[in-house]
């Protein structure tokens, strides 16, 4: 059509340039610009009951009232963890996850117990009848929640107006195109726009507003980065299909903190809320078994307790094996390398396995450790007590690092009936210990920890 013209645009941040380029000015990402057609904007209509204020003016920062944000609170503890305490009115939030962890099935159930506000869930993707089906195996139906299934932006403005939502979700951003541009759903374009005029109308009528998005191959958010950059808060849901269990996390909030992590377990009638993950991590057995130690861990500023298991068995083919499943396998080896020169044990010629229980991928340097001592308690075959728990970041040096968060550690442990811990040398310096009912030992190298375990 007259007036329309060829415009590149960065798919990773959403750079444009006239022309293609081999690297994005503005990122630095390399063949990430991509063509498309676009035409003047039309003059968009505005949405909400402040269609007709007048334009705002400065105000200095003394003469700001402050007040704690008025909060929505959702059916899920979990969820409000999360966001920071439950939805924020006139909020949007972006949440991201792999193809059938369960998106859909979080947000979905949250909505068919909000008995208090009318609902609309927008559907790009699925039909009316297979949300019908997700409801029913949920098993909490609902009056209040419509759902419509439409991708222009105008039609979803047009149903917006009609019902006059309490909170509007849409599945996903995507799917969903605006008429007054060229490009297809789901390019860089169309989905600025679209989050764009879904802010406008969060912010102008204060209705909470959340999008559903899809990520990438290397797991990060679909659409280019602005998208990230225009809602409140970014939620990634994660987890290992082949598990049951799913974590929350917040990797942006503009209302709450970003440490904080929800844990759910996918059953037959959806997801439910784990309250105490220690507990269902760990093997409830009072049978002492080599090659497992108790580890305690921090996601965010939450402390769990994980089992970690090794298998130190003599290579069968020549060549040894190092297998790793939900920690990080070239730490792994730094910590076989450290065993070998610090504590004289030589595993250069055994297949060493490595798991974390319940399906969870660790990061936290304090549970090298609890690594180091599975991985011997296998090679000698010698138990480790399961009322002894494990914590501590081990040096290239042999020497036990202190960690973060500590006295939450061992809380967690005594709240959990662990009768021991060990904990690096000196990193309760300065803290009352007179208040655990639980024995700590303080160690400050490989060789005195594996003393301590297996004298």
């Amino acid at each position: 059509m007259k007036g329309d013209k060829t415009v590149w645009f960065c798919n990773n941040c959403g750079a444009e340039s006239p022309k293609w380029v081999g690297r994005c000015p503005a990122c630095g990402e390399w063949n990430t610009m991509i063509e498309e057609k676009v035409r003047p904007a039309k003059k968009s209509r505005t949405l909400g009951p402040s269609a007709s204020r007048g334009s705002s003016a400065p105000v200095p920062v003394s003469a700001i009232e402050t007040a704690d944000e008025p909060r929505i609170k959702m059916p899920s503890e979990e969820l409000n963890r999360v966001l920071g305490g439950g939805l924020v009115p006139g909020s949007i939030i972006l949440i991201g996850g792999e193809p059938g962890i369960g998106k859909s099935t979080l947000v979905l159930q949250n909505i068919l117990s909000i008995k208090s506000r009318t609902i609309l869930y927008v559907s790009g993707e699925e039909s009316a009848r297979q949300i019908k089906m997700r409801a029913d195996r949920i098993g909490r139906p609902s009056d209040n929640v419509f759902i419509v299934c439409e991708t222009s932006l105008q039609n979803i403005e047009e149903h917006i107006e009609k019902i006059q939502p309490g909170l509007l979700i849409v599945d996903s951003i995507q799917t969903i195109a605006s008429d007054e541009l060229e490009s297809v759903a789901g390019s860089v374009s169309q989905v600025r726009e679209c989050a764009s005029r879904l802010l406008k109308y969060a912010k102008e009528s204060s209705v909470p507003v959340m999008l559903i998005g899809h990520i990438t191959k290397e797991g990060s958010l679909a659409g280019p980065k602005v998208l990230e950059h225009i809602v409140d808060a970014v939620l990634h849901f994660e987890g290992d299909g082949q598990h049951i269990y799913r974590l929350l996390r917040a990797i942006k909030n503009r209302f709450g903190s970003t440490s904080e992590l929800g844990i759910y377990e996918m059953c037959q009638r959806g997801l439910r809320e784990v309250r105490n993950p220690s507990e269902m991590l760990l093997s409830h057995t009072d049978e002492d078994l080599s090659g497992v130690a108790i580890g305690v861990t921090m996601e965010g500023i939450r402390p769990f307790l994980i089992e970690v298991q090794a298998l130190v068995s003599t290579a069968a083919y020549g060549t040894p094996q190092r297998s790793v499943n939900g920690f990080d396998s070239k730490r792994m080896n730094m910590l076989l390398a450290v065993l070998e020169k610090r504590a004289g044990f030589k595993l250069a010629a055994k297949d060493v396995f490595l798991n974390i229980a319940g399906g969870l991928k660790v990061n936290d340097p304090a549970i090298d450790l609890a690594v180091i001592s599975a991985i011997l308690s296998s090679n000698i075959d010698m138990p480790i007590p399961h009322s002894t728990c494990i914590t501590g970041e081990v040096g290239l040096s042999g020497e036990i690092r202190p960690v973060g968060r500590i006295e939450q550690r061992i809380r967690e442990a005594e709240k959990l009936g662990m009768d021991t811990i060990l904990i690096p040398r000196g990193n309760l310096k300065g803290v009352d210990t007179s208040s655990y009912n639980i024995r700590i030992i303080e160690i400050a190298k490989v060789e005195e920890a594996l003393r301590t375990l297996f004298a």
